[in-house]
């Protein structure tokens, strides 16, 4: 992972798998350093990935007072459970179904959970309110995003996504270093491969679900998927209003896929990298 800072109180904690004939898919989890520390989310669950030496990087990790989890998707969870042991005082932020999808595999510690629904808030110092809000996209029903009105920055989770044509592109770039038709094309790709449904929404009410972001007039757009974006909420919302009438995505079929693993090299023990997969 690598580390780079937005503003003063803001650090993104990049990360990225390759996703065969797609692209490199970012891996972002961020840290507020608020009164009372924000990490959001907490990476890749793989092996080979140490969350917790990332976010040293950037702070004590036994400092952090809140984790937001965006949704309890696996790669939003990679470091969770290693956070909440260096982080004693830390609780997660999530919602009742969020919570309740982690009890099926890995339980929260419900004594150090902290509910939070689209349209309330969160106080973490020093007057300081991380408001919550619905994505217009998503693909867990657990979803909730928030605007720091602080530093006018906009917590995604997986909306406005795009995999980048390079790891290099994934982790130490930004969104603006893509040509903006690039950048339209990989987010409306992403929006089909990650949030199928826009296709079959009433498109009048799927597109008030936007106003509510264009309301919010964020400098800052941090989402899990896309490298930071600074100044580009404006244009970037303008391409999510394309996406109910973008081509739907239709993954490979078996065929397709022996022929990507036939052009992979298989690891020391013959095995397929399961990045490949």
């Amino acid at each position: 992972m690598s580390m780079q800072k937005i503003g003063s109180d803001t650090a993104v904690l990049a990360d990225c798998i390759e996703v065969p004939g797609i692209g490199f898919l970012p891996v972002n989890a961020f840290v507020l350093l608020a009164d009372e520390p924000v990490v959001v989310d907490t990476g890749l669950s793989l092996p080979d990935r140490n969350f917790l030496s990332a976010l040293s990087s950037v702070m004590d990790p036994a400092d952090v007072r809140w984790i937001w989890l965006t949704h309890p998707d696996r790669d939003h969870t990679g470091g969770l459970f290693d956070l909440l042991v260096a982080a004693p005082n830390a609780r997660v932020v999530t919602t009742f179904i969020g919570a309740g999808i982690m009890s099926t595999e890995h339980p929260l510690p419900m004594d150090r959970v902290r509910l939070v629904n689209p349209g309330q808030s969160l106080d973490v110092g020093g007057g300081r309110t991380l408001r919550a809000f619905r994505p217009p996209l998503f693909d867990n029903p657990a979803t909730v995003g928030f605007y720091d009105d602080r530093t006018r920055t906009c917590f995604t989770s997986d909306c406005f996504g795009a995999p980048m044509p390079s790891a290099e592109a994934a982790v130490d770039g930004t969104a603006a270093d893509l040509d903006p038709e690039d950048l339209r094309a990989a987010q409306l790709l992403w929006a089909t491969v990650d949030s199928p449904w826009v296709h079959t929404v009433d498109t009048g009410k799927y597109l008030a679900t936007l106003q509510p972001l264009s309301a919010m007039d964020a400098e800052n757009v941090l989402c899990t998927h896309l490298p930071p974006a600074v100044g580009l909420a404006p244009r970037m919302l303008d391409t999510l209003a394309q996406a109910p009438g973008s081509a739907p995505f239709v993954g490979p079929d078996q065929q397709a896929l022996e022929q990507m693993l036939a052009g992979f090299e298989p690891g020391p023990d013959g095995a397929v990298p399961p990045q490949a997969m």
